[in-house]
């Protein structure tokens, strides 16, 4: 079997709500869903999710190659780009192309890619993250509402401006989930938007009134020395490494005793949160992907993994035209027997799905405000 070639598409999900962090929101938000469909000389197609970014480039390391050496083609997409680097964008189009891989070799094998990569429960357990920074309380109540009906225990409030509007906030989701648990689990993710004082300040304040089970990404993703000076200086674990592209970047934060709460991006692909599991359980430490529902497939790594604690989930539903064979039950994903890695594409529902700005907009959370971690009184407003 080879690869022939690829094609693209994109969806759009609508989020049914106001989407964003510390660093801006998107209302009614609407983002991109862009998909990947491998396509090989046996008529067999393998789907990706995540990112279109420099396919042309990464694709000739793979191309008239046989897909089932999946890992061994990882590696020879990072060879490809060395020169100019991996990292960032480029890293999301090499995950994608790695995902539909996987995809393809599971489905030649005729199992679900959990079953594949050594797979044992097909149960992840996960937490609900609501993207909630301009929620309302009520709304806030609502969405983790229906995440409580599915059994969920677990919760991360987006926050970071206001602590008090942070506590007030996280004692709403607190109350939510007191249906399924006499402890819900309790996080907050600050999206960088801290310097280490700082930080040390806002979440001590928290932590007179609330049990934080995790801060995350309280600092700049490369402050290795700064997360650990953190750690020690808290309670809570500290969490992060989502944004890192590629496995070697956690060099610097393990050398220097951070994080707590190993973090993977799943839109970064199968391979690099299999490889970076593997490296977090060396050292005792704990896994946890971030925005599962930005790739799927990578829930299957969880089964097969030693040290999986929990899956971020951000919405019960998907894309149109993104059909996924997983439930969302019991406080978790509940992964299905669908030879692959679980996604089928409906082309005709994908192409009923086209309005909104997404991500682009320039009010929206992927552009890091001016005075971000500069700010001297912490109260949500800047003067």
């Amino acid at each position: 079997m080879k690869i022939t070639g690829y094609r693209t598409l994109s969806s759009r999900h609508h989020w049914r709500r106001a989407v964003g962090d510390v660093n801006g929101h998107i209302e009614d938000a609407v983002t991109d869903v862009p998909i990947l469909i491998i396509e090989t000389d046996e008529g067999i197609e393998g789907v990706g999710i995540g990112s279109h970014a420099d396919l042309d480039r990464l694709f000739t390391a793979v191309l008239g190659e046989d897909p089932r050496a999946v890992s061994a083609l990882f590696d020879r997409m990072l060879a490809a780009v060395f020169k100019s680097s991996h990292s960032g964008a480029t890293y999301g189009g090499l995950a994608t192309i790695d995902a539909a891989l996987w995809d393809l070799k599971a489905k030649l094998a005729g199992e679900p890619l959990w079953r594949l990569l050594g797979g044992r429960d097909r149960f992840v357990p996960g937490y609900a993250s609501g993207l909630d920074i301009a929620l309302s309380d009520d709304e806030i109540a609502g969405f983790y509402g229906e995440f409580a009906d599915r059994g969920y225990v677990a919760a991360k409030l987006k926050g970071g401006l206001d602590p008090d509007a942070d506590l007030r906030r996280l004692r709403v989701i607190e109350e939510v989930l007191a249906r399924n648990t006499t402890r819900p689990g309790l996080m907050l993710d600050a999206n960088e938007s801290w310097q280490v004082k700082q930080a040390v300040r806002y979440v001590s304040a928290l932590e007179e009134h609330v049990d934080l089970l995790w801060v995350e990404e309280p600092l700049r993703r490369w402050d290795a020395v700064g997360h650990a000076r953190l750690s020690a200086g808290v309670r809570s674990a500290i969490a992060t490494g989502e944004n890192l592209t590629g496995v070697e970047q956690f060099r610097p934060l393990f050398d220097a005793g951070a994080p707590d709460i190993v973090q993977a991006g799943a839109i970064w692909g199968v391979t690099h949160v299999l490889r970076l599991a593997h490296v977090a359980a060396a050292r005792d430490l704990p896994i946890s992907p971030v925005g599962y529902n930005a790739n799927p497939a990578v829930a299957a790594v969880m089964t097969a993994v030693p040290n999986h604690l929990t899956t971020e989930v951000q919405a019960l539903e998907f894309a149109p035209g993104v059909v996924v064979d997983h439930e969302f039950a019991d406080g978790g994903i509940v992964l299905g027997d669908e030879p692959g890695g679980g996604i089928r594409i409906d082309e005709s529902a994908i192409e009923r799905a086209s309005t909104g700005d997404g991500w682009r907009n320039p009010a929206g959370p992927h552009h890091r405000p001016q005075r971000a971690g500069l700010r001297v009184v912490l109260d949500g407003v800047e003067r």
